[in-house]
């Protein structure tokens, strides 16, 4: 057992006293600590050594333990039916591999054992073959004494009232949800491009909308040290190690079973978000309880502010340790960063920044999901239904990289107004910001090359028709 271990609730069960709560019947919380007794009494591992060496076991077998090529009734017999007893021996069936042979539920079980630095029998995997033996023991004295309150234990959440969610619910109140983009039909009358109702989608203008950003939760199997509840059923986690998953943005801990169940609400918490670059765009966002990433919104604002005039604006590139210096103060400073001309006088190393922000995103601003849909639409010949389809993919974009792309199109198309001074135009960017923002699912060499045009065409047509798009 972990030294320190006790059987107290943890404090995310308890409620303060203004607070009531009826729990469903059974109760979650009392059939939990059951599990945690049981866990308590499940059967300790007894090691049956050899009395002699074996010349051939392998280096990470202790040489106590090993007992050579020997049959599954002499196992059995040495086993002694002690519960919790084991030993590993060389397969007959299989020469060259090794079998943890387990008394347990007064019979022998017999599992292959390997090893790739660790021990394992399953997906967990073990330092010593003795912390693997508990926690098997663990696992299969409360599956067979609780197997029938297991299969249920998800059917009464508690999540809806305790724990994680009751304190996003208390961050969001009184805020608003995010209105959906409006649909626009495209029609062409002499040579220009209108819609049909004329109208503009103005969505997420409001920063509060942020807070409904659908989010996913990123569990990852995690190892608790000291007794600890799953914050969607209420049950105990049970197990020596990896008893659970937590999520490593926001540290909601769950069985890796319930969290198929958990609502795509993650909040991610800033202590929990190690760095801006190369983080997930709506994990950005949501943790800053802002519509857009930081870096986009200040990078923007200062180019505006000193740079539209700029001879080469996005296709000069400024010096790669000056635009490192940027994306390590951002990683380390976040919305405090100094990006002003005292530090950086040069502007094309703010927009070296901010084509690196965007070409380093995990998931690109138009996602893997869409990726085909926007090549298939600059391959349409006709240029009403190729806006059609293009504007049925900025539907299809997440909130946050949607809002992302309209702003950024935004600023794009305001550069395009001092062509005559920057000499850029909608093509010369859509030949910039094609691969930045848009990246094919698989790295395929020949592929992103035939794709370049279509991508350059992509963010040429969004930049041009900003208006009517979005």
């Amino acid at each position: 057992r972990e030294p320190g271990w006790t059987s107290s609730l943890p404090p995310s069960l308890l409620l303060p006293p203004s607070q009531t709560y009826v729990m469903p019947a059974p109760c979650n919380v009392c059939l939990s600590l059951t599990v945690y007794q049981l866990q308590q009494e499940a059967p300790r591992p007894k090691r049956i050594t050899c009395p002699q060496e074996v010349s051939t076991v392998q280096r990470f077998v202790s040489l106590s333990r090993f007992h050579g090529m020997i049959s599954r009734e002499y196992a059995d017999e040495l086993l002694g039916g002690a519960e919790g007893a084991y030993l590993i021996r060389e397969s007959r069936r299989q020469p060259g591999t090794h079998t943890l042979a387990l008394r347990f539920g007064h019979q022998t079980l017999n599992y292959r054992l390997f090893y790739d630095g660790k021990h394992f029998v399953g997906e967990k995997r073990f330092e010593s073959v003795h912390d693997l033996v508990t926690d098997g023991l663990i696992t299969l004295y409360i599956e067979t004494k609780a197997a029938e309150y297991i299969a249920k234990m998800t059917t009464n959440p508690i999540y809806e009232h305790l724990g994680y969610t009751s304190l996003l619910k208390d961050k969001m109140t009184h805020r608003r949800g995010r209105s959906e983009p409006r649909r626009v039909t495209f029609q062409r009358d002499d040579n220009k491009i209108t819609t049909s109702p004329l109208v503009r989608h103005s969505a997420l203008k409001d920063p509060e909308k942020q807070s409904s950003y659908d989010k996913i939760h990123n569990f990852k199997v995690h190892t608790f040290r000291g007794p600890h509840w799953c914050e969607y059923c209420a049950n105990f986690m049970w197990g020596l190690i990896a008893q659970g998953v937590r999520c490593s943005d926001c540290g909601l801990n769950v069985h890796k079973q319930c969290s198929k169940l958990v609502p795509s609400d993650c909040q991610p918490d800033l202590r929990r978000i190690k760095k801006v670059f190369s983080c997930d765009l709506t994990t950005l966002v949501k943790a800053h309880n802002t519509t857009r990433p930081m870096v986009v919104d200040m990078c923007i604002k200062e180019i505006e502010l000193r740079g539209l005039q700029s001879e080469g604006l996005y296709r000069v590139s400024g010096f790669s340790e000056h635009i490192e210096d940027v994306r390590l103060a951002f990683d380390r400073d976040g919305e405090k960063a100094d990006i002003s001309a005292n530090v950086y006088n040069d502007i094309n190393i703010i927009a070296g920044a901010l084509k690196l922000y965007l070409r380093d995103l995990p998931i690109p601003v138009i996602t893997f999901d869409v990726y085909s849909r926007f090549i298939q639409a600059a391959k349409i010949p006709n240029p009403d239904a190729r806006l059609e389809a293009i504007h049925e993919g900025l539907l299809q974009l997440p909130p946050a990289h949607y809002e992302t792309l309209r702003y950024l199109m935004r600023h794009l198309k305001k550069v395009t107004m001092f062509e005559k001074e920057n000499f850029m135009n909608a093509e010369n960017l859509g030949i910039v910001f094609g691969p930045t923002l848009m990246q094919p699912p698989e790295q395929n060499a020949l592929a992103t090359l035939n794709d370049m045009r279509h991508q350059k065409l992509i963010i040429q047509l969004l930049i041009e028709h900003e208006d009517v798009l979005f």
